[in-house]
């Protein structure tokens, strides 16, 4: 069935861009991340392999959805979104501030849900970090 669905959404995929529809999944626009988190520090120790386990079990309740696994942006549900979840391996994600990342990750925008509230713990926002850092290529 997951490889049935799969295969749905790289048609349709294919389709928008051989047909040349407008999608706003193409490409997200810019956060606004507020100053303050450009510069923020995590509390927790983003290497430490207990915190990153706990972001992948996080990842996997929350995120994986959408962002697919390993973050590339292609999990089950996100074809179903106007924009495209992103990939998180690539350069331009990675090259964000720890900070930044936990905005948006906290407050969300579009289609991003925030995770303030389902994820009221900070430590466990930071987790999420932590282990998104891990898929860069």
């Amino acid at each position: 069935m997951q490889k049935v669905i799969s295969l749905l959404i790289t048609a349709m995929i294919a389709v928008v861009f051989v047909c040349g529809g407008s999608v706003s999944a193409q490409t997200a626009k810019p956060w606004d991340i507020p100053a303050k988190y450009k510069t923020m520090k995590s509390p927790v120790n983003l290497k430490d392999q207990t915190v990153i386990s706990n972001g992948k079990e996080l990842w996997a309740k929350h995120c994986k959805s959408c962002h697919g696994a390993k973050g590339l942006g292609d999990g089950p549900k996100a074809a179903m979104l106007k924009t495209h979840p992103g990939d998180f391996s690539a350069a331009a994600f990675q090259g964000q501030a720890d900070g930044e990342l936990f905005y948006e990750t906290s407050f969300g925008r579009g289609d991003m849900p925030a995770y303030d509230k389902k994820i009221p713990e900070v430590n466990d926002l930071w987790s999420l970090v932590a282990y998104m850092r891990t898929m860069k290529k």
